[in-house]
């Protein structure tokens, strides 16, 4: 099972030293994410700043860039980085693309579906002059007259999807070449919800094996030898998703339905999303996270292990000034050569 790692900055020198510490302690792929600050960018930064760990974004949004711009950035950040890209592709919420981007959401299963087809076909003819016409209800492209004149270092650059419900989730199965989790997704959810979803996905490719889907799980972590500390700095995560109605059936999965409703109750009392943590119950932290000592932490990713292969780690963010994130983030790099088997 390999260990990733998502890393967070104030600036982005510090994402990027963040990012070579964890590649110094094994980290296989360095994931970054897209809202306060743009995946690409991010990943060219990190590309220049690391040698060995592949760059993956975790996720880009799929709808916001046309499908062009999209296969043109991950060239280029291929190219960038020795061939170590990763394409992680996500839809967003109807709401986010529509009021702040003002693209159209569409159907979303049929929209990224249509965009990772025209990425890859964009990668695989751009340098031949080939034409391109590819009808589409979501996103149709013709190109003629195009001919990029710089060699393409990989035309099969990895694309993995996130999905959370399970018609993306079978999407993710049948044309990705990973699958990436929301923050919160215990090992049981994984095994039991999860994986039947990518493997009705997969049996609808033809010739695909299981061994031909990455599947990573993502994981918030919050370590500390002071047990009430670790479970503070990640409530507010917990908090934040309990505030969504649109994850009742995962929450109720879990036995947490009263606890979420409490959330919920609590936030439309006027309290901020970024300001749960108190609602959260101590149940709602132990199943859906990992926080605790060094010990505890090990043992939850560990439990990972013949689901998933390979873990996506994150350290908390909600709700925490720059210096506890930081504080947070520095144990779970301390931990990370204990789960990566690296000497340094």
């Amino acid at each position: 099972m390999r260990i990733t790692f998502a890393p967070w900055g104030e600036t982005l020198a510090e994402l990027t030293d963040a990012a070579r510490r964890a590649e110094a302690a094994g980290a296989e792929t360095i994931w970054v994410p897209e809202l306060h600050r743009s995946a690409t960018v991010t990943a060219a930064a990190l590309a220049a700043a690391t040698e060995r760990a592949r760059i993956g974004t975790g996720i880009a949004l799929a709808f916001t860039r046309s499908p062009m711009t999209t296969a043109l950035e991950a060239l280029d950040l291929d190219d960038m980085s020795g061939g170590r890209f990763v394409l992680g592709l996500g839809t967003g919420v109807q709401r986010l693309n529509e009021n702040w981007h003002n693209v159209p959401f569409g159907k979303p299963v049929a929209h990224m579906r249509e965009t990772v087809r025209n990425i890859r076909e964009f990668w695989r003819t751009c340098t031949t002059g080939d034409p391109i016409d590819l009808p589409g209800d979501e996103e149709p492209m013709r190109i003629r007259g195009y001919q990029r004149p710089f060699p393409v270092r990989r035309a099969d650059i990895p694309i993995y999807i996130a999905a959370m419900g399970p018609a993306m989730t079978r999407l993710a199965g049948t044309i990705g070449d990973g699958w990436i989790s929301h923050e919160l997704c215990s090992p049981r959810y994984l095994a039991e919800r999860v994986m039947p979803e990518l493997e009705t996905g997969l049996g609808r490719a033809e010739g695909k094996l299981r061994e031909d889907l990455d599947v990573v799980v993502s994981a918030c972590c919050s370590v500390s030898d002071d047990r009430a500390t670790a479970l503070r700095r990640v409530s507010g995560l917990v908090g934040f998703y309990a505030s969504v109605r649109t994850y009742a059936d995962f929450f109720a999965f879990h036995g947490l339905a009263e606890q979420q409703q409490a959330v919920i109750d609590v936030f439309r009392n006027g309290t901020g999303a970024e300001h749960l943590a108190e609602a959260v119950s101590t149940e709602m932290i132990d199943a859906l996270t990992m926080a605790g000592g060094r010990d505890e932490v090990a043992e939850r990713v560990a439990a990972y292990e013949g689901v998933a292969d390979s873990v996506k780690l994150s350290p908390p963010t909600h709700g925490l000034s720059a210096a506890e994130t930081r504080a947070a983030q520095d144990a779970l790099l301390s931990l990370l050569p204990d789960l990566t088997g690296s000497s340094t």
